[in-house]
């Protein structure tokens, strides 16, 4: 597993390993118990023979300024970082049959109200060229026969990292509130969902392609921050203007916080997924109220 250290890697590797999974994380430089890849190069694969799937979550973080250096490492992590382990596990006499690599729904730029699914197409933006690139890296691995499986992530709920604990310190303050007038929607998914998925789809041979991994039930931005400012019995009415996020934050700022996906995760659920976490205000108030 690339990615291990991460917040889905991390909370991925430990429900493997209560299931009963081994797993051994796959890092650039040497740690205790890990393999090493190089995803900027050539490098030697032969210890992941014998292997039963490879997961690859490992990626540059987008929640940071844009900067042109800070674009280029984001594209390179995820496309070139792709590439060079597909190519590795295509040039193997025996590699692991199955290829599980994270993906974004950040594909779809900014689509208004349109419920999007995993035949819509790409959209405009950065984003949507740095996942295009992402999943077309793994063309290696497809052709050597090995199942691949792109899991597209919506925003990822946990009080333990990712965008949700960005958000929790002005709300909890009383300064939360909808961004850029709120009508934007917003494809979540809880973050033992997505693990949940993860293991699903490891899990069932017949799962190839693309699946959008979002909760069923996408919300505005605006229906969001209101029920984060009820599971947290704070107001949220101070909003954000457009304005002020793109003078903040920049083009980030903009496809991240502004553009609008609302995404359907129905052929997950045709291929037999349940998701536990439908509704945005029970989802929130359980995972806030965890220890």
């Amino acid at each position: 597993m690339t990615g291990a250290q991460g917040l889905v890697g991390s909370a991925l590797r430990s429900r493997l390993t209560d299931a009963g999974c081994q797993v051994t994380g796959l890092t650039r430089s040497a740690r205790p118990g890990a393999l090493t890849w190089n995803p900027h190069g050539s490098w030697d694969a032969s210890p992941l023979e014998g292997f039963d799937a490879v997961v690859h979550l490992a990626g540059e973080s987008v929640a940071q300024p844009w900067t042109s250096a800070r674009k280029q490492a984001i594209m390179e992590s995820r496309s070139a970082g792709t590439a060079s382990l597909c190519r590795a596990l295509a040039g193997l006499a025996h590699p692991p049959p199955t290829l599980i690599c994270a993906s974004a729904i950040g594909l779809y730029g900014d689509r208004g109200d349109t419920l999007l699914d995993e035949q819509s197409g790409s959209g405009e933006g950065f984003l949507a060229e740095v996942v295009k690139a992402w999943e077309a890296a793994a063309e290696p691995a497809r052709e050597a026969g090995l199942r691949v499986v792109h899991l597209r992530l919506g925003v990822v709920l946990s009080p333990r990292g990712g965008a949700l604990t960005k958000m929790l310190g002005p709300f909890r303050a009383g300064l939360g509130g909808p961004v850029g007038g709120g009508g934007q929607y917003m494809s979540w998914i809880s973050l033992d969902d997505a693990t949940r998925a993860f293991e699903f789809v490891l899990e069932n041979d017949e799962t190839r392609g693309a699946y959008n991994l979002v909760s069923p039930s996408p919300v505005t931005n605006g229906a969001f921050t209101a029920a984060l400012g009820r599971a947290l019995r704070r107001p949220a009415c101070i909003p954000l203007p457009r304005l002020a996020v793109s003078t903040l934050f920049g083009q980030m700022g903009r496809e991240v916080l502004l553009f609008s996906q609302r995404v359907s995760s129905a052929r997950l659920s045709a291929a037999g997924f349940d998701f536990n976490d439908t509704q945005i205000d029970d989802t929130l108030r359980r995972i806030l109220a965890s220890p």
